[in-house]
């Protein structure tokens, strides 16, 4: 069941991606984020306000919200970068820097977790950094220097804190039921946006015109859709944070055809090869961890 759940997953996140780009195309990051974070407390708000009212929940020790709040952090400061680099690369480079976040979550479930991969997993792995270095080729005969480019490097840590934030999980669901988690820290990020947004109120610095579009609606609806699937497969007995990550991962292959397809983003073939790495790579991983 669980490996059902990171699938529904990845097809959400990849969805989730292309409304980001039709959202962030000409618009205001900090206003998109915003209202993407105030969307998902509204429709998450039955289950705060009934955690709230059990007093003899998880949520009356404060321990509980801070750690909550520490997974806020980690994926606004995710979100606030991966943002400014979607909307800066083509949707195909960006989505596929995103693929690689299941190489560093399967590291990490190495060192914490005492995951040990196999031969096949390490075949995997190789190829996740081979298909990096690839978007880096590719970029650059777009034009786009990745090396010097700061959008690139935005969307590469974006990907490390969207991969400490995975492992993170983990922990989380020993602890709290996934819409809890869901739930409180979409209501956190919140708070901290709305922090933001006073403070770049403040400095009156210019940024572009916000324009509204239904897509920012749906980018809400896709993540709680991605966020929640994902904790409830943590949640399964037996499931796996390293498998569920590099199935979530496929999601590149959403974008990348909807980046083909409807936006015409050029050199073809060479982000084919890129996308065939990645799932190479992937199934490498997966099958190695049978």
């Amino acid at each position: 069941m669980w490996i059902v759940l990171a699938i529904v997953s990845s097809i959400s996140l990849g969805f989730y991606d292309i409304v980001k780009k039709l959202a962030l195309e000409g618009n205001n990051v900090f206003h998109v984020l915003f209202l993407n974070t105030f969307f998902c407390t509204l429709f998450m708000s039955p289950v705060l306000v009934s955690t709230i009212m059990d007093m003899e929940g998880n949520f009356v020790h404060p321990l509980s919200h801070m750690y909550l709040f520490i997974k806020a952090v980690i994926v606004t400061a995710s979100w606030l970068l991966g943002y400014f680099a979607i909307k800066n690369l083509p949707l195909s480079i960006q989505a596929s820097i995103n693929a690689v976040r299941p190489i560093l979550v399967l590291v990490g479930a190495l060192i914490i977790f005492g995951e040990c991969p196999g031969p096949l997993q390490w075949v995997g792995i190789v190829l996740g950094f081979v298909s990096l270095a690839w978007i880096g080729f590719i970029g650059h005969k777009e034009g786009i220097h990745l090396r010097g480019n700061k959008w690139f490097w935005a969307g590469l840590v974006s990907v490390v804190l969207w991969a400490a934030s995975g492992l993170y999980d983990k922990f989380l669901m020993l602890h709290f039921k996934p819409v809890n988690v869901e739930a409180w820290y979409s209501f956190y990020q919140l708070v901290i946006m709305s922090v933001v947004m006073l403070l770049l109120k403040g400095t009156k610095k210019r940024f572009d015109k916000f324009r509204w579009r239904w897509s920012i609606l749906l980018i809400s609806i896709f993540i709680c859709v991605a966020d929640l699937t994902y904790f409830m497969c943590l949640s399964e007995p037996g499931s796996m944070v390293s498998i569920a990550s590099m199935i979530r991962r496929c999601s590149a292959l959403v974008a990348f055809f909807y980046a083909v397809i409807v936006l015409r983003e050029g050199d073809l073939k060479l982000k084919i090869i890129d996308q065939c790495l990645l799932v190479a790579g992937v199934l490498c991983m997966v099958i190695g961890s049978l």
